[in-house]
């Protein structure tokens, strides 16, 4: 069996999943067996696993950092937001599913068992396993049946270092808060804290970590400074979505209310010729924009009308009078089309309504989830590509005659009669280089020699840099258990 040590945090967003990601590469190049571990996520970012299910991308990173191809156990439960108040519960992978939040208070416990398996067996092929807290464990009226934070490290017997984020200001209240609120065992469970995000000289903190120190009895493992190359990285939290570029071709991503696997636009995000433009409810699609992406949804027929509330239905009609293009992603493609049932109710009262009417197409939603790694070609260019496939509804109609990919030989995805229109199921498209190089010149942009997938790599390795630098990587090591 291996050794874990969990890293936990005062609060969500503290950068507890880049800190993990680094730490799984910087424990990997010193020749250990590495392994990452997530008790419980809440995302709409998913990640295919190689035995076939699905995790939080957070995970599936942490997973590249170590070298190693993702796997449902190190994730073992996903929650998958589909209202403000209910959501799909994945577990070891697949769809249990799906409860309002209330009701998962009283699920929860039940799902230990599986927690704690997933974790067993990581261990017995690791040196260490990283372990990834949710949300704060000062978070007590969670704490009866919690297997995300204190549950799990008390259970599991993994010893933990607090994560505090000083960007967002109160960093002393927010270590010393969490000690007074947390119970005795709770509290025994922390061995060492973290500040993280530090902009400007750490040596000027030194009093506020002694107070730290002295208020809580825990060891100061370092000082995070800022890490802004950490924006190159998948981000996990659709709070942390971001558009950027000041090149020609201007790409418009109406943000949706359950966007899903947005990390999709991610490699755009790097191109020198393209400005992406993340469009906030009640802002209108930009006029002078190229294209409109409309991405992936963890909830299709509900955000179809939250696009219609934001009237980005009437944007994207004067986009396309103007000689704009649009291409839709999984949940986005099945917008486009003419019409979207749900005969079974999978995702609310059940019945069919009407799509953006873009393609000749219908979908129907089914209860069996397609997860698939997929490789093939985009037709027109002959370039590679390779991706992933997550989704429920089958999708038919004249215009899928015009598939415009070529998956493992099966004709994938739709286009208009003019080509202005297209869509199709495939997430993680832009990650093959030649095929965005040409995609973006069909766009009018200027081909780059950006390669993704090595500048993903090439981050991580900074990140790993980094935190050897600035934190007693030794001291964790001495601290797992």
């Amino acid at each position: 069996m291996g050794k874990a040590i969990m890293i936990q945090g005062t609060g969500s967003n503290v950068g507890k999943s880049v800190l993990v990601a680094g730490l799984c590469r910087a424990l990997t190049r010193r020749g250990l067996r590495v392994r990452p571990f997530k008790p419980q996520n809440m995302s709409n970012n998913a990640a295919v696993t190689v035995d076939g299910g699905e995790i939080g991308r957070a995970q599936a990173l942490q997973a590249l950092a170590c070298g190693v191809a993702p796997h449902t156990d190190m994730n073992p439960v996903l929650l998958k937001p589909e209202t403000e108040t209910g959501a799909q519960v994945i577990v070891q992978g697949k769809r249990l599913t799906t409860v309002a939040a209330r009701e998962y208070s009283a699920l929860k416990p039940q799902l230990m068992d599986s927690v704690l398996e997933s974790f067993t067996r990581l261990k017995t092929e690791a040196d260490i396993v990283l372990v990834e807290g949710a949300g704060s464990p000062a978070e007590t009226n969670l704490r009866a049946g919690d297997i995300a934070n204190m549950g799990f490290a008390v259970a599991a017997d993994v010893p933990v270092i607090l994560t505090g984020d000083i960007d967002r200001g109160g960093v002393i209240a927010q270590m010393v808060g969490t000690h007074a609120v947390l119970p005795y065992a709770d509290r025994d469970m922390i061995e060492g804290f973290i500040i993280n995000k530090f902009r400007g000289d750490p040596r000027l903190f030194d009093d506020g970590l002694h107070e730290i120190a002295t208020r809580t009895g825990w060891r100061n493992i370092g000082v995070a400074p800022w890490f802004a190359e950490a924006a190159r990285l998948p981000a996990e939290d659709a709070l942390d979505i971001s558009g950027g570029g000041n090149g020609q071709v201007k790409i418009a991503v109406p943000l949706l209310s359950r966007i899903a696997n947005f990390d999709d636009l991610d490699p755009l995000k790097l191109e020198p010729s393209v400005t992406l433009v993340m469009v906030k409810p009640g802002g209108a699609i930009p006029g002078d924009c190229d294209l409109v992406i409309l991405p992936g949804t963890k909830s299709t027929i509900g955000d179809l009308a939250f696009l219609r509330a934001q009237g980005w239905d009437i944007d994207i009609q004067a986009h396309l009078r103007r000689g704009g293009r649009v291409l839709g992603i999984c949940g986005g493609y099945q917008m486009l089309g003419k019409t979207l049932s749900d005969p079974g109710g999978i995702e609310g009262a059940a019945g069919s309504v009407a799509g953006l009417g873009l393609l000749d197409i219908e979908t129907v939603m089914t209860a069996d989830k397609r997860l698939e790694a997929v490789r093939g070609t985009h037709i027109s260019s002959g370039a590679p590509v390779n991706g992933y496939e997550i989704h429920i509804g089958e999708t038919s109609g004249p215009d899928c005659r015009r598939a415009w990919l070529d998956i493992d030989g099966t004709p994938e995805g739709a286009a208009s009669a003019d080509g202005r229109v297209s869509g199709c199921y495939i997430h993680g498209l832009f990650a093959a280089d030649n095929f965005r190089q040409a995609f973006l010149q069909d766009l009018g942009g200027a081909p780059s020699a950006i390669a993704f997938q090595d500048t993903v790599e090439a981050t991580l390795d900074a990140l790993a840099d980094h935190l050897e630098a600035h934190l007693d990587i030794a001291a964790l090591l001495e601290i797992a258990r």
